[in-house]
């Protein structure tokens, strides 16, 4: 009978086991691809300040930002990257910390090769309302332009994006300044460029975000980043890693037309009074 007892005792104790979240030291991520690789040195830096003993475990194959949160919803992936977004902040606990120091609202343009001198002259956000944009339809950031009365062209497939520009269903397409040079290189069959005169610039914020009951891990994050930020070693990390060090100096953000708009759909709890938190081009 106590064996029988033991037995059941250990049965359910393998299933708790099954069911119960990743919540020990190794932290599930999505597997790190490309331009991803900055967000996988952050993690491992800022958690070698909060829990060194930690391990990172990434998935064996990319998952879609939607098949992600349902994964930290199911506890099986413990955390995702991405914009700032109502949904996002809503669904799953953010880490109110920009892992770029806010450069996805740093947008330069992709453009068709032969269109730049439709741009040299524009100087304000009038000048450039005159022309439309491309983007995808559930990024966090399409909102924010159409609530600047931009107008915007969209798509649900990011490569879609590349083909409808060449074939003028829009006139410039926004990217991060870390993200078009490569984008256009590997496209050499489509007539496209870097735009060189703008720079728009909104507040946007790309997140760390966990499950809404992972406390633990959202502390250890927060603790870790802070360290970080404090003892300067998420910036020498930041502006040292090539991709931007390459994107900064091919950008050459000093002498763009920069041209602001406001982000109404930002959270309240967004850390804009925090300078040491964001990119700030005047002091590149």
């Amino acid at each position: 009978m106590q064996r029988k007892k033991w037995v059941g005792n250990l049965l359910i104790f393998i299933s708790l086991l099954t069911v119960m979240p990743a919540y020990s030291n190794e932290i599930v991520i999505n597997k790190v691809i490309g331009r991803n690789s900055l967000v996988g040195d952050i993690l491992t830096l800022i958690l070698s300040k909060s829990d060194p003993q930690a391990k990172i475990r990434q998935l064996s194959e990319e998952l879609p930002e939607p098949r992600l949160i349902e994964e930290i919803q199911l506890q099986k992936v413990d955390l995702l990257w991405a914009g700032a977004s109502p949904h996002l902040e809503s669904t799953l606990l953010p880490i109110r910390i920009p892992l770029f120091k806010g450069l996805l609202g740093h947008r330069i343009f992709i453009i068709k090769k032969d269109n730049q001198a439709k741009f040299n002259n524009i100087k304000t956000l009038a000048q450039l309302k005159q022309l439309t944009a491309g983007q995808g339809t559930l990024w966090g950031d399409t909102k924010v332009l159409q609530d600047a009365n931009i107008p915007v062209v969209t798509t649900l497939k990011y490569p879609n994006l590349f083909y409808m520009l060449e074939g003028g269903r829009f006139d410039y397409y926004p990217r991060a300044v870390h993200e078009p040079w490569d984008e256009v290189i590997a496209r050499p069959e489509l007539n496209l460029a870097v735009e060189g005169n703008i720079l728009l610039i909104y507040p946007f914020a790309m997140y760390l975000y966990v499950n809404k009951n992972n406390q633990a891990l959202h502390e250890k994050l927060v603790r870790g980043f802070e360290m970080a930020i404090a003892d300067g070693s998420f910036d020498e990390l930041f502006f040292n890693n090539q991709m931007i060090k390459d994107a900064l100096q091919k950008t050459n953000l000093k002498n763009r037309t920069v041209i602001r708009i406001n982000n109404p759909n930002m959270h309240a709890d967004t850390p804009v009074d925090r300078p040491e938190l964001w990119l700030d081009i005047t002091n590149l």
